[in-house]
């Protein structure tokens, strides 16, 4: 059977389907167990959240699921702190504050003290997967998660990532094609130089790693998920498909903006947080964009411009939101996550059945 291979029985799944760790407030617990509950991965997407926010939100989701979910986790990251940069950018954005009434920020040098109170919180919450996205965590930590049966997930956008994954001892590896939305996980090498479209990029790691293979980018539907497991993938993890699910936590403007929005109208850019992501373009893409390249880099241009993208949805601004999407919005639909997997599954197996 189409939904039966060692990914759905290693996480306890009845679909190769896993709702992707999208931080910011989007994974809600209801969106999380909605597709648990369908018989999909949710994952709870704690890249910003402090330890003790994302244990509770982790006690919110077990009240509504008792099937296993996942967590996502990002690598910390530190970047130089330049304060020719940081002055660059406060001027750049001044009229935004201005006009949205919000104080710029204080910038603090990043510690990786939350991520390891997330990481213990992960282990004495006894959370099935977790995955981590912008690098690959210690070789301790991943040994520690294993010793408690959290299967550990990776995230790559090139093979020589998914390699290194596999050498750092994941148990399978996210395979991040160039249409998918939100940040890019290139952790090694240029993102320009990892900018490789799902298609050509999950078969290709498929031969090159033993460990599963999970496809990412551009996947709204059952076809793209028959196709991904076609190409050797064992899984998919979809993430701007449910952005718009009813249980999305996402901010109005953004689930209108995806709904509302064409192939050819998402961009990469850093101009929100300093690091590439796709998103869908807007005003604030385009007059930020000519000087990306004086830019503090992540995560300290993501604190500078935070108040900005939160007031602005309050006001109900969307050409200042970041508005992430994948290259397939012309897919998305508006409609409960379990009818979206219901739909998917119909769709694969009447594809199958039809052959």
């Amino acid at each position: 059977m189409w939904n039966k291979n060692d990914v759905t029985k290693i996480l306890g799944i009845t679909y190769p389907i896993i709702q992707a760790g999208m931080a910011g407030g989007t994974t809600t617990p209801e969106l999380i167990a909605a597709v648990s509950n369908a018989g999909g991965l949710g994952t709870l997407g704690a890249g910003y959240m402090k330890a003790e926010d994302m244990r509770e939100a982790i006690k919110k989701i077990k009240a509504l699921t008792d099937q296993p979910f996942g967590v996502n986790l990002f690598i910390p990251e530190t970047s130089e702190v330049s304060a020719d940069k940081i002055k660059k950018a406060n001027e750049l954005l001044r009229p935004y504050r201005e006009e949205l009434h919000v104080a710029e920020p204080e910038v603090k040098q990043a510690s990786s003290a939350n991520f390891d109170k997330q990481v213990e919180v992960i282990i004495e919450e006894k959370i099935a997967v977790c995955s981590f996205t912008f690098g690959v965590p210690s070789k301790e930590n991943i040994q520690r998660l294993k010793e408690e049966n959290i299967v550990v997930m990776g995230t790559a956008t090139t093979v020589k990532e998914a390699m290194i994954n596999e050498k750092y001892g994941v148990d399978m590896v996210v395979m991040q094609g160039s249409e998918a939305g939100g940040h890019r996980g290139t952790f090694s090498g240029s993102y320009g130089d990892s900018m490789i479209g799902t298609m050509s990029l999950v078969p290709q790691a498929v031969d090159h790693v033993q460990i599963p293979v999970i496809a990412a980018g551009g996947i709204m539907d059952g076809r793209g998920v028959l196709a991904a497991l076609t190409l050797g993938a064992q899984a998919v993890q979809m993430g701007t498909a449910f952005v718009t699910a009813i249980e999305s936590g996402a901010k109005i403007q953004h689930i209108d903006a995806i709904l509302q929005s064409t192939e050819d109208q998402t961009v990469v850019t850093s101009v929100f947080s300093g690091k590439p992501a796709r998103g869908i373009q807007n005003a604030f893409i385009r007059d930020i964009k000519p000087y990306e390249e004086e830019l503090p880099d992540y995560p300290i241009m993501n604190t500078l411009t935070a108040g900005i993208r939160s007031e602005a949805a309050k006001q109900n601004c969307p050409e200042w939101i970041h508005l992430w999407s994948g290259q397939s919005p012309r897919l998305s639909a508006r409609r409960n996550a379990a009818d979206l997997l219901s739909h998917i599954v119909f769709q694969v197996e009447t594809i199958l059945s039809n052959r």
